[in-house]
């Protein structure tokens, strides 16, 4: 696996952080972006579970997990300052029913299992692209939109790079390399 020809970020530049005004509504949309179970801290934070504990058999897939966490960091800090312009406190956190929740790790699934572990980043961020599709739809502002697109063209990239992983730990995994006999390589469980 070459991990060097994946692409982490989308090529374009992102555009500038503006708002066309205060918006409690837009406001309110974009703080499920970060503090939301479906959200980029839920996706940071995974990320980097996943990049520690798949970091001793799974080298390339633990930088992958470290690269896309990075690029996910960046949406959340997009994201903050978004909410902020919006006229909201950028806290992670976010509206349910009349109430702020904050997030918490309990938002994130824990799969041991690598495949497990890689189809759960997998749905995650199909699931990111679909709320951020959504919300592109009903949100006015023409800079927010912008801003949505060019986070999903990353998103899309992360899905590309996590079906590949995938697809490269569905072939048979080659033998380990002078490895000492008391400790052989899992070849499904990542060790917990």
């Amino acid at each position: 696996m070459d991990i060097a020809t994946f692409h982490y970020s989308d090529h374009t530049p992102y555009p500038p952080v503006k708002v066309d005004g205060k918006n409690p509504q837009y406001a309110a949309a974009i703080l499920s972006n970060i503090g939301a179970c479906n959200s980029e801290m839920t996706a940071v934070s995974l990320y980097f579970y996943n990049s520690l504990v798949t970091r001793e058999y799974y080298h390339d897939v633990a930088e992958c997990f470290h690269r896309i966490s990075i690029v996910e960091m960046r949406h959340l800090d997009i994201f903050g300052e978004l909410a902020l312009k919006l006229g909201t406190d950028p806290r992670l956190w976010s509206y349910n029913k009349g109430r702020m929740y904050y997030w918490c790790p309990g938002c994130n699934q824990y799969p041991t299992q690598i495949h497990a572990l890689l189809n759960n980043a997998l749905e995650g961020e199909i699931e990111a692209i679909r709320k951020y599709h959504a919300q592109s739809e009903w949100i006015e502002d023409g800079h927010i939109r912008s801003i949505l697109n060019r986070i999903i063209a990353d998103e899309e990239l992360h899905v590309k790079i996590f079906r590949s992983l995938l697809s490269e730990l569905s072939m048979p995994e080659p033998e380990p390399q002078s490895e000492p006999a008391e400790s052989p390589e899992p070849t499904t469980q990542v060790p917990t």
